[in-house]
C-alpha cells in the first residue's frame, strides 16, 4: 500500500478525521495539517476566507503532509497536489456521539486541532451541522466529487469502524 507523501483526509465532523490525520503522520513520518486549526482565530472568531484560502494552499503546496478538513473552497487545489484521499463515511448519529464525547472529554481545553484560543465547545449550530446539514448538503455532493477522481489518485471510502482500524494496521504493515 503505498499512500504517497500528500494525503487528505475528509469526512463530517465526528469522523476521526483528526485522529487518522495523526495516526497517519506518525505512522508515515508525515507532518499534519489541521484546517480547522488555520480556520479559527482566539476565541472562535472566523478568518477571513482569503486568509484561510491562503494558508491552506500554502500547506498543500509543501511537498508532503497530511492534511485533514473538508473546506471545499481549496479541495481542488489540494487534490491537484495530493497523492491519496480518504473520506470517512460515518452517519450522523455516529458523528453526532462522538463530537458530545469528544466535547465531554476536552470541554474547556484547546485540542491540538483547533486554532489556538479556542476551547472544545457544543453548540446547536455544531449539532445541527453534523445532524442534519451535512448528510444533506455536503455528503452527496462530497461523494460525486470522490467519485470523478482518476488516477493516478487513490480513493479510500471507508465506512464504519472495522474499516478504518483494517486500513491503518495495513499501513502499519506496509511501512
Amino acid at each position: 500500500m503505498d499512500l504517497g507523501q500528500r494525503i487528505m483526509v475528509m469526512g463530517p465532523s465526528g469522523s476521526g478525521k483528526s485522529t487518522m490525520a495523526r495516526a497517519l503522520g506518525e505512522q508515515l513520518g508525515l507532518p499534519v495539517v489541521h484546517l480547522d486549526a488555520l480556520y479559527w482565530k482566539p476565541g472562535w472568531v472566523q478568518s477571513l476566507c482569503e486568509e484561510t484560502d491562503a494558508k491552506a494552499m500554502a500547506a498543500a503546496d509543501m511537498p508532503a503532509w497530511v492534511i485533514d478538513g473538508n473546506y471545499k473552497r481549496t479541495c481542488d487545489h489540494r487534490l491537484e497536489r495530493a497523492d491519496t484521499v480518504i473520506y470517512l463515511d460515518f452517519n450522523r448519529y455516529v458523528c453526532l456521539y462522538r463530537a458530545v464525547r469528544r466535547w465531554m472529554k476536552h470541554r474547556g481545553q484547546v485540542r491540538s486541532d483547533l486554532g489556538e484560543g479556542c476551547p472544545d465547545k457544543m453548540d446547536w449550530p455544531f449539532v445541527k451541522w453534523i445532524f442534519m446539514d451535512y448528510p444533506r448538503k455536503v455528503h452527496g455532493a462530497t461523494l460525486a466529487w470522490l467519485a470523478e477522481i482518476e488516477p493516478p489518485k487513490t480513493v479510500y471510502h471507508l465506512k464504519g469502524n472495522q474499516a478504518v482500524r483494517q486500513f491503518l494496521q495495513d499501513v502499519e504493515k506496509s511501512y
